[in-house]
């Protein structure tokens, strides 16, 4: 009975683990932390030095898309079926090694400079500030479908130039992809699926035809400066697009997570709330303590090319490996009372795995932390008495091992 127990509580999909996931790392962290899973069938690295290493090892591939459709195979799918998706995975950069990875990358980057990120401040702080104002004299709201996905999506549009109107749509079609990415998507997996090929041909189609305006009439957008770097022989208009979906997703879908997933941790301990209203100062230590603490991606996955010996394991060449990102920020080896929840950390010190490490370090971490700092300035002392609602259960989202969130944090200020 207790072996059969121990398994249970190894499974890293097991509903219990994924509603509160603390426990189980610790459990990997500290008596099997090269942790093989007959469940997922794959790898999972949990602490801080191993996923570290792990995140700057060219033996571990993000070259997925071949990984991604046999998993989707496994799960009854044909190729063609879900072409569209994973032919788009594929080109993107965060699926690719070395100089694939890096051409893109390098294309991208100066539209994320310092200076061109603080050129948007004005225009974060207006979207927040906007949607704010419609919820204040309410004095309650459901916060994550009525202020955190409304912000970031916006936010992320705006610096690839697309309008107000085709947002809405684009979001939605967004959405059909995820679902499929997701364990939940098992429910009607076939619709699921073709939900996703043709929200995925519709966002693709759209780009297309965005890349080529673009084309003929250049602007200061970020999809306009993939297009001056094009030119000095650079990604394809098919990368370019399937790029721009992948910033497209990226650029909400964490932060999204992000706000939920901080506000909660503030409002559940009023003392680091009260702290943070007495000395503002401390808000960007804040936003580092709560990526550290409950970040919007738990785990990243990696294909082993060659095989791998750690601590006493051998990770084949084929193997799929979790990196713990979420673990690793738990591991009392890289942070000191790392289950303590503390906005007064110092950030010099912070060793964080949140937005990844190595070369595929977050390319749009600049982004997510102004965002992040602009949201909860203003939550805060806009909103002094804001608290969670006794009345109204906030919804965990935990359907699967690669995002982590809230589907509902109900609010009364």
């Amino acid at each position: 009975m207790a072996s059969a127990a121990r398994k249970l509580q190894l499974n890293p999909v097991d509903p219990e683990n994924l509603l509160n996931p603390v426990p189980f790392y610790k459990e990997l962290r500290e008596n099997d932390p090269v942790h093989w899973s007959d469940v997922v069938h794959g790898w999972f690295l949990t602490r801080h030095e191993d996923v570290m290493n792990g995140l700057r090892d060219s033996r571990l591939s993000a070259d997925r898309g071949k990984v991604l459709e046999h998993q989707f195979q496994m799960m009854g799918l044909s190729p063609e079926s879900i072409r569209e998706v994973t032919d788009t995975f594929k080109r993107q950069m965060a699926c690719k090694d070395g100089a694939a990875h890096l051409k893109p990358r390098r294309q991208t980057a100066a539209a994320f400079a310092p200076q061109v990120l603080d050129s948007w401040r004005p225009l974060i702080h207006r979207t927040l500030v906007t949607h704010l104002d419609k919820l204040r004299d309410r004095r309650e709201a459901d916060l994550v479908p009525e202020l955190f996905y409304q912000m970031p999506p916006l936010v992320i549009a705006e610096l690839l130039g697309i309008t107000p109107e085709d947002r809405e749509r684009l979001q939605q079609w967004g959405e059909a992809v995820t679902q499929l990415t997701s364990t939940g998507a098992a429910k009607n997996l076939m619709e699921v699926a073709r939900q996703a090929n043709e929200g995925q041909a519709r966002i693709n189609q759209f780009l297309t035809n965005l890349v080529e305006e673009r084309r003929r009439a250049p602007g200061e957008d970020l999809i306009s400066h993939m297009l001056r770097a094009q030119e000095q022989g650079g990604m394809t208009t098919e990368e370019v697009v399937a790029n721009t979906s992948l910033l497209l997703a990226a650029g909400h879908l964490t932060t999204t997570d992000q706000l939920s997933n901080g506000l909660y941790e503030l409002l559940t301990r009023p003392e680091q709330l009260a702290l943070l209203r007495r000395e503002p100062s401390l808000l960007k230590p804040a936003i580092e303590e709560m990526m550290r603490f409950a970040p919007p991606v738990p785990f990243v996955h990696r294909i082993a090319v060659d095989n791998i010996e750690l601590r006493g394991r051998t990770i084949r060449k084929g193997d799929i490996v979790f990196l713990g990102l979420a673990a690793a920020n738990h591991d009392p080896a890289a942070f000191k009372d790392a289950e303590y929840f503390d906005i007064s950390r110092d950030p010099h010190q912070q060793k964080s795995m949140s937005f990844g490490f190595g070369p595929h370090h977050c390319l749009g971490a600049g982004l997510a932390r102004r965002e992040l700092e602009i949201a909860f300035s203003e939550l805060v002392h806009r909103m002094p008495e804001m608290r969670l609602d006794a009345a109204k259960l906030p919804r965990i989202k935990c359907g699967g091992l690669l995002f982590r969130g809230f589907e509902s944090l109900p609010v009364r200020w």
